[in-house]
């Protein structure tokens, strides 16, 4: 089923915040103001794994004709942040880098930029799933 006449912004703003706060962290990271520990990086992989457990679980839930037209589009950038989020954690544990480092930057830039599109575009999806007639 696709709606073609679907518009929806809130995927879009979830992309831009996200990459929006990604470079500030990226930005602080570099000049030594913020740190990351291992158990911030534990946390926000837990944190994603926790979401994409709920997310299975309410699709499976959701009855087939309840669905709305823009839930596709919100549930891609959801699955992304997830993706993002876990995949950036597991490089930053994995890898010792250092804390000034250019690469050490990029990638917790990146991270936060992921987590944040995980945020936002939940917020986007429960919109999208609870305010379908309107």
């Amino acid at each position: 089923m696709t709606l073609c006449n679907c518009k929806c912004a809130c995927s879009l703003f979830s992309i831009v915040a996200g990459l929006i706060l990604g470079v500030i962290a990226a930005f602080l990271q570099i000049t030594g103001t913020i740190a990351v520990s291992a158990v911030f990086l534990w946390v926000l992989a837990g944190v994603a794994v926790g979401y994409l457990g709920i997310l299975l679980l309410s699709a499976a839930l959701q009855p087939q004709g309840a669905r709305c037209g823009c839930t596709c589009a919100a549930l891609n950038t959801v699955l992304a942040g997830i993706a993002g989020t876990v995949f950036f954690a597991a490089v930053l544990l994995a890898v010792d880098i250092p804390a000034a480092s250019v690469t050490g930057a990029i990638l917790v830039g990146l991270l936060a930029a992921s987590f944040v599109m995980l945020i936002s575009s939940t917020a986007c999806l429960i919109r999208n799933l609870f305010d379908c007639g309107n």
